[in-house]
């Protein structure tokens, strides 16, 4: 599958990168989890990346996630492989294994580990864009991981780069930022998307995104909330945001944790053992929260395990 013909659009949706109860990649889990968001009618699966744990990940770990991940989506929608890295060359690795492995795009975010100037970025996303005929995603997402980096900046690299076409836009405000960039940009940037769990989604629509990466545990809510927007139906949109929103912010709070425990208990995934350095864990409080929340948003589910 490729990005010649129309631009992507959608829910580009983020598949986590599921651990046993010893910490070590769970395979099995990772394909049902892709097929999970096949059947949710996902548009396109992106990882590893921030709601992947990649940060955590051994570069081995990262190499087999790419090729579970296209291995198992067989052209049935573009996969979208993470390739953030400490350094160009590196950068440049993964996106390489990314190809031969069949990828439809990357997605990278500026050096995450002694950040990059300017030119420095400059030259990571130009390395990346030469070694590789794929589209590449620029993530921009604020500090500590991200780096912010300006409207502008984005739109000269889509310019000048031939394979750099997408912006991941995170940054607060970030329907600023979105409204930005698409005042500026031509048809070199075929398209913003936004991100953190699309807390926003409704107010970048209005402002013209193409589309939105959150994590996978409400694909299928999702994809409901963009086809009733597609079709027109605004307000019955609004109407089940609202309804997801109270999950949306608890993510926002507890992170990957919630995700996965999400995921355990809609059968996707076998353990909901996250690999963050402060051990973070849902408590009885948390969990209550969610399975009140979670309460309200399961009569829209439309994917069983």
């Amino acid at each position: 599958m490729t990005d010649k013909v129309q631009p992507w659009r959608g829910i580009f949706t983020i598949p986590q990168t599921p651990f046993d109860e010893q910490g070590e990649l769970d395979e099995e889990s990772l394909r049902r989890e892709v097929d999970f968001c096949i059947r949710a009618g996902a548009h396109g699966l992106v990882a590893p990346v921030v709601a992947s744990e990649f940060y955590v990940l051994s570069d081995d770990e990262r190499r087999r996630m790419t090729h579970i991940l296209v291995d198992e989506a067989r052209g049935r929608l573009p996969t979208i492989i993470g390739v953030t890295a400490p350094s160009r060359e590196q950068a440049v690795a993964f996106s390489r294994e990314a190809q031969e492995a069949g990828a439809d795009g990357v997605i990278a975010m500026p050096p995450h580990v002694l950040k990059a100037s300017r030119d420095g970025v400059y030259a990571y996303f130009k390395a990346i864009s030469d070694a590789i005929s794929l589209p590449i995603f620029i993530q921009n997402a604020p500090p500590p991981l991200g780096s912010a980096l300006p409207p502008a900046f984005m739109v000269q690299m889509c310019r000048e780069f031939e394979n750099v076409q997408y912006i991941k836009e995170e940054t607060l405000p970030t329907g600023h930022s979105i409204t930005a960039i698409l005042r500026q940009a031509g048809p070199e940037v075929r398209g913003v998307f936004g991100g953190a769990a699309a807390r926003w989604m409704l107010p970048e629509l209005e402002r013209g995104a193409a589309g939105f990466m959150p994590a996978c545990q409400f694909t299928d809510i999702y994809v409901q909330i963009w086809d009733l927007w597609e079709a027109g139906d605004r307000e019955r949109a609004r109407t089940l945001f609202n309804t997801l929103l109270p999950l949306i912010n608890l993510e926002g709070m507890l992170s990957v944790s919630l995700v996965k425990e999400v995921l355990v208990r809609r059968g996707v995934i076998a353990s909901p053992h996250v690999r963050r350095p402060d051990g973070a864990a849902l408590d009885e409080y948390d969990i209550c929260e969610m399975e009140r929340c979670l309460e309200d948003v399961a009569p829209y589910f439309t994917v069983t395990a």
